[in-house]
């Protein structure tokens, strides 16, 4: 499977690994009904929130390959 890169959109990581929505939720993102998750990529959105978004892919791409 593909890894999520920080370049990816937010609606499409979440709807592609269901599993990374406790990341977003760990940093505090509600991703989910955000209406700038259907245009932003997960580098714009964790720097809009303060965090570091390649720590944020490593956790992802760590929950999805299990």
């Amino acid at each position: 499977m593909a890894k999520v890169t920080k370049d990816m959109g937010i609606l499409d990581i979440v709807q592609n690994h269901p599993e990374a929505i406790a990341v977003f939720q760990k940093y505090g993102m509600g991703c989910i009904g955000c209406a700038a998750a259907r245009f932003e990529n997960l580098e714009a959105g964790a720097k809009v929130h303060g965090f570091n978004p390649d720590e944020m892919v490593d956790e992802i791409n760590a929950i999805i390959e299990g």
